[in-house]
């Protein structure tokens, strides 16, 4: 890994009162170039070039760190589905364009998208307050929830009987599937292959088109 600044050892990464904010950008360093299992606070504090004992001041620990992390890329995550909702195009562009968006993420913030799946939820989501036992009225949703809440905005008329979580469900795991394959570099490349846009966009098609026309009756 690339030293930090000058050096593991240089302070000056960060101004007095913002070690919180240098823990962070150097935890999302680290999983960003290393991966997400070896982490830990002693490589952060390391980077950040202070004592871990220092690091306990703002986390209690690895998970509460990497539950930092998730809560920060799910928001931004939401924020980038969001955009992608409200631009132009049809209903189905639209939708799709949020599938499409959620491969950019995966691969521009591969930190943040490894602390969002290897977290139970950042406090104030949904999956992390309910594993709690922690009611929360305005915990944030799941990406799942998103696209849910996107198939009834855009496609008022339904699927032809198939439930909208059904459809979001199989768009998520075709979305989260090619982002997973394409990180580790299983997808085959070359001529010939679509890229990882063209499998997200034709997959997409063929859920949404076979639901519509009631190619999915029986299905939960």
């Amino acid at each position: 890994m690339r030293p930090w600044r000058d050096g593991p050892n240089d302070r000056r990464n960060y101004h007095h009162g913002n070690l919180k904010e240098a823990l962070i950008e150097a935890a999302r360093r680290f999983i960003a170039e290393r991966g997400i299992g070896g982490f830990t606070l002693v490589d952060a504090a390391r980077l950040v070039g202070v004592t871990p004992a220092a690091l306990y001041r703002h986390f209690r620990g690895r998970e509460a760190l990497l539950e930092e992390l998730a809560g920060r890329g799910f928001a931004e995550l939401a924020a980038r589905l969001a955009r992608a909702l409200t631009s132009r195009g049809t209903p189905l562009e639209r939708f799709t364009r949020m599938g499409e968006t959620y491969l950019a993420f995966a691969e521009e913030e591969p930190a943040y998208y490894a602390a969002i799946f290897e977290t139970r939820g950042a406090p104030g989501t949904a999956e992390h307050d309910a594993a709690a036992g922690v009611q929360n009225p305005v915990a944030r949703p799941s990406p799942f929830d998103l696209l849910v809440e996107a198939l009834q905005a855009t496609f008022a008329d339904g699927f032809g009987g198939v439930a909208p979580r059904f459809i979001a469900l199989e768009v998520w795991a075709l979305a989260h599937g090619l982002a997973t394959l394409s990180a580790a570099g299983h997808l085959p490349r070359g001529p010939g292959f679509p890229d990882k846009y063209e499998l997200l966009r034709a997959g997409v098609l063929a859920l949404v088109h076979g639901a519509a026309q009631g190619n999915g009756s029986g299905r939960p």
